[in-house]
């Protein structure tokens, strides 16, 4: 006891860091539970018929990209798989890289599907919310091109299209402003468009009120990343292979990135237990 009561901070310091670090080496995937939420967000992509038209916007930078790209690389893969139609854009500057990363995975996953006839990528527009208002009247009016330059009408998924309006299914990640919120406003209420998010643990609560109309479902930072990988693992079997999870974008990065909080949560439980019964261990002798 007495070992306990002046024990070195320093170690556990030393502990705490060990508890984070081995379940990354080991790729550690803790018991999760998957939510209905989560379920709602895979069912809006799994129930539409193959080859529908989806537009899926990158809002967020790498300060955020913890939380919210494997849930990006998750909504790929699983449009991916039912052969939809993929539009990216983004509404951040610093968005477009990871939409790059997203077409390196389909090049590299999914070798079948072509720029320009299965996906392509608007990249990023500044302008915020009058973005969002103009590509749901008239996307050719602000785009002229796409993140390739390549003309509009001469890309055969962009070429009979004039505007969002024709999408079946808007998706969003967001980490704040312009983001879930605006495409909420100004895309899907006013025009009908359905639509799912993910966004940080921040923002979550703020989204709630907007479920089940017009959001149908929404991913709440790596939690909900997490639950959507289990459920599309549990679809498409194939997403649990080696290749796959050791991918440069795993496909349970999420699962992963919940090993770590897994661990660390119960030794900071652990911790405080034993910090309260030395405490009423010393009290209960005082009063003695």
């Amino acid at each position: 006891m007495n070992y306990l009561r002046n024990l070195d901070r320093r170690l556990i310091f030393l502990i705490m860091g060990l508890a984070v670090a081995i379940p990354i080496l080991l790729r550690f995937v803790p018991p999760s539970q998957v939510t209905m939420m989560d379920q709602n967000v895979f069912d809006a992509i799994e129930d539409l018929p193959d080859g529908s038209r989806v537009l899926i916007s990158f809002d967020f930078d790498p300060g955020s990209q913890g939380e919210l790209l494997p849930m990006a690389m998750s909504f790929t893969r699983h449009l991916a798989e039912k052969k939809h139609k993929i539009y990216f854009m983004c509404l951040w500057p610093l968005g477009e890289p990871f939409i790059q990363d997203a077409i390196k995975l389909l090049k590299e996953e999914y070798p079948d599907l072509k720029y320009g006839t299965d996906f392509m990528s608007f990249g990023y527009k500044p302008g915020g919310e009058a973005v969002i208002k103009n590509v749901v009247v008239d996307w050719k009016s602000l785009f002229i091109t796409d993140s390739r330059k390549q003309d509009l009408n001469d890309i055969p998924l962009t070429a009979n299209i004039k505007s969002a309006k024709a999408m079946d299914l808007l998706i969003n990640i967001s980490a704040g402003d312009p983001g879930t919120k605006q495409w909420i406003q100004y895309a899907a209420t006013p025009v009908g468009i359905q639509m799912v998010a993910g966004c940080t643990g921040v923002q979550a609560p703020l989204f709630y009120p907007y479920i089940p109309d017009p959001l149908n479902g929404l991913l709440a930072a790596i939690k909900g990343a997490a639950g959507y990988e289990q459920i599309m693992i549990q679809n498409y079997p194939e997403l649990g292979e080696p290749e796959f999870v050791k991918a440069r974008f795993s496909s349970t990065a999420a699962l992963q990135r919940m090993g770590p909080q897994y661990v660390a949560h119960l030794l900071m439980v652990l911790l405080i237990l034993i910090g309260n019964v030395i405490f009423f261990v010393d009290r209960n002798r005082g009063a003695a």
